[in-house]
């Protein structure tokens, strides 16, 4: 518990990009863990996570289109 303490204390670093996109990833296919999603609580800022879960609906939406393009015209 000590070592919890000290990281209180401290400062706390913005998520990068990559961490943001693979949060909201996770979401999309609901396989967070607790204790991630805890973790991300504090980095991630609200703005990111809109911007990432749009893009994110982009390129799921891209990939289901090219799918069922490539599904329906042989």
């Amino acid at each position: 518990m000590a070592a919890e303490d000290k990281h209180e204390g401290s400062k706390t670093r913005a998520a990068g990009f990559l961490r943001v996109m693979g949060a909201v990833f996770a979401s999309f296919f609901g396989v967070r863990k607790r204790a991630a999603g805890e973790r991300d609580i504090g980095t991630i800022k609200a703005v990111h996570v809109i911007v990432a879960g749009v893009l994110g609906a982009a390129i799921l939406v891209a990939i289901l289109a090219t799918l069922v393009h490539f599904i329906t015209h042989p």
